[in-house]
Order: C-alpha cells, then sequence, then structure tokens
C-alpha cells in the first residue's frame, strides 16, 4: 500500500505543468529530471538570468 502511494505522489510530479507560471509545457518533467525543478524552459531561463 505504501508503495502505491509512492507511485501516486511521482505521477503527480510528472503532471507537466509549472511550479512559477502555472502554465503546462513539455520541458517541466525534462527539466524535473535534469534540475530537480518543475520549471519550464521560459521560467528557467529567466531564473538563470534573474535568479532572485
Amino acid at each position: 500500500m505504501t508503495e502505491d502511494k509512492e507511485i501516486e505522489k511521482n505521477i503527480k510530479d510528472l503532471d507537466d505543468i509549472c511550479d512559477e507560471c502555472k502554465e503546462q509545457d513539455e520541458s517541466v518533467s525534462q527539466n524535473l529530471i535534469l534540475t530537480g525543478f518543475k520549471l519550464c524552459k521560459s521560467c528557467r531561463i529567466s531564473k538563470t538570468i534573474f535568479p532572485i
């Protein structure tokens, strides 16, 4: 049972919705794997240029 809850939680993490702008984008899951943050491509670039 605990494994099922962990699997459901992991599936929710891969919903392709950015934490910053709340838009759905394919790059969110890619950035989650690469960096550990759920950010789309444009939010990742803006956080890189303006880190505050």
